[in-house]
């Protein structure tokens, strides 16, 4: 049977203050008052049965991913104890599911993205599932046919595009995953026309990830078969609270994709945003006449440009005047002003703020 696995555990501390350790940015109601969460499952829904959409997020998140999504079942949001990076996450999902459906075929989505148009991305997983479903040991990932020379994100290198029976999209071969490279090195990608974005969304086989992981993140094994045969008995939480800590904290390309054989590539020509920052929202959100970012129940702008204001709370008012280049963000107990070429400090502010005021505002 085909599941859907979303990862919705980042915190987005770039967002702040919207986004805090106990409210994360997947949560959000930045786009048209709905949240990434909400985009994400709404993308799956038609080409998944809502109760095979399983949701792994932090302990903390749990409540409010189930408050968002109310009509997937309980017991489909699973809340991880410590935070252990995608190949923890993913490692965790498939051993759950591999242990009732050992055929299980599985697409691994992040919650924090946007992409536009779903119908895409909806066909590229039909096609990865069907040729996953027909060579169950290779692995599929999506790679984004990039815009510009990106140096903050990753590329795949892909070749040997070929059709497959039963697919719309070409399937190419994976010879590189590359980690975020210098602009001279971007552009360079760019040229050769075999380098997409790493987009972190896959197909596989629950038995075919957790092989995987098995050979090339062996300290991962124990912990993951621990959890596994404890799942869905009255050792479950203990179990899944004594090893899921055990597990490396590492990404799955480290992890397995740079090292694995078997894997392939769909391109996905579609809009695709990884929301991490608030200079982001500018790709998403309608700007006004004089290029403001505005996102608030009422607002009120006098000779302002080219700047950012976000409340989610729809009774307050924002109101500025004179002010360009310019980020101010609203929430009930902290308010960021920051020049948008200075937005890149925020880590630092945060910093400063967690010195002198402890977690209070984090």
């Amino acid at each position: 049977m085909d599941y859907a696995v979303i990862m919705a555990g980042g915190t987005g501390k770039r967002l702040w203050p919207l986004s805090r350790k106990k409210r994360p940015k997947q949560v959000l109601k930045l786009l048209d008052g709905q949240t990434l969460l909400r985009r994400c499952f709404d993308r799956l829904s038609p080409i998944f049965d809502t109760r095979n959409i399983i949701i792994l997020t932090n302990a903390g998140y749990a409540d409010l991913v189930r408050e968002n999504l109310p009509e997937l079942p309980f017991n489909n949001v699973i809340a991880e104890p410590a935070v252990r990076d995608t190949a923890g996450t993913i490692g965790l999902a498939a051993a759950v599911l591999a242990k009732y459906d050992p055929n299980a075929t599985i697409a691994v989505v992040t919650a924090d993205q946007v992409i536009e148009p779903a119908e895409a991305v909806q066909q590229a997983f039909e096609d990865a599932m069907a040729f996953v479903n027909n060579n169950p040991a290779d692995m599929i990932t999506f790679g984004i046919q990039p815009t510009f020379p990106s140096t903050q994100l990753g590329y795949i290198k892909c070749t040997d595009a070929q059709k497959c029976p039963g697919c719309k999209n070409e399937i190419y071969s994976v010879g590189a995953f590359k980690e975020k490279p210098n602009e001279k090195t971007a552009e360079k990608y760019l040229e050769t026309g075999q380098y997409f974005w790493n987009s972190g969304m896959f197909v596989w086989k629950a038995k075919t990830i957790l092989e995987n992981l098995a050979e090339f993140l062996p300290e991962a094994d124990e912990p993951l078969r621990r959890i596994q045969a404890d799942w869905d008995s009255a050792n479950q939480q203990k179990t899944l609270q004594e090893w899921f800590v055990k597990l490396p904290k590492i990404s799955i390309d480290y992890a397995v994709m740079e090292k694995a054989e078997q894997v392939y590539a769909i391109k996905l020509d579609c809009r695709w945003l990884d929301i991490g920052s608030f200079a982001a929202l500018a790709d998403i959100i309608s700007s006004d006449k004089d290029n403001n970012i505005v996102v608030a129940g009422s607002s009120e702008m006098l000779d302002c440009k080219n700047s950012i204001f976000i409340t989610e709370d729809e009774r307050h008012l924002i109101a500025a005047i004179g002010l360009q280049d310019m980020v101010v963000v609203h929430s009930p107990d902290a308010t960021f002003i920051c020049h948008i070429d200075q937005t890149h400090r925020l880590k630092e502010l945060l910093e400063l703020i967690k010195q002198n005021t402890g977690e209070k505002f984090l």
